[in-house]
């Protein structure tokens, strides 16, 4: 196994953490909070890093439970991501129209993102987003990969079908806050 090393293995998770909890809590101070305990949970296990086979999975997982943890606590379901984490798209630029649609269908597929149950919107944005192998999502998740496959799909035609339903309606999808 290979010696783990707080400054090159650890802290150069920090931005994936931040995404995840992130899309977790969806709130930015908070993200930042639950990134700052998994470093400190991380550093504070080190005696046994030599037992863990992959230190991002163990660190995502710490990370996950965090948040969700939080989001008990805090109630912070009915928060949205703002604009500003979107990176601007270039590929419509001569084009503002199709800017601004493009960047509509972005933020729709967003807030369906968001509406997700917690499991399948995970499991979404660490595979889709994050790029992570069906292992490695298992392993974050606490589930075997059959049931991340699962969630992936089913979250994908929930965003599908809402998706074409509003396309085909011009319906707007907007949060209820409780």
């Amino acid at each position: 196994m290979k010696k783990i090393d707080f400054r090159t293995d650890v802290l150069p998770l920090k931005n994936e953490l931040y995404r995840l909890a992130l899309r977790i809590t969806l709130n930015p101070a908070e993200a930042e909070d639950i990134v700052q305990d998994t470093m400190i949970k991380v550093w504070n296990r080190r005696e046994q890093w030599d037992e863990i086979e992959s230190i991002e999975a163990f660190c995502l997982t710490i990370c996950r439970n965090l948040a969700l943890d939080r989001n008990k606590k805090a109630d912070n379901q009915t928060a949205q991501l703002d604009d500003s984490h979107d990176p601007p798209d270039r590929s419509y630029a001569s084009d503002p129209e199709e800017q601004t649609v493009q960047r509509d269908r972005i933020q729709l597929v967003r807030q369906l993102i968001e509406q997700l149950p917690e499991k399948q919107r995970s499991c979404v944005w660490l595979r889709d987003i994050e790029g992570k192998a069906y292992k490695e999502i298992a392993e974050v998740m606490g589930i075997n990969e059959q049931q991340v496959k699962v969630n992936i799909f089913r979250a994908r035609q929930t965003i599908r079908q809402k998706y074409l339903e509003t396309e085909r309606y011009g319906l707007q999808i907007h949060r209820t806050t409780d």
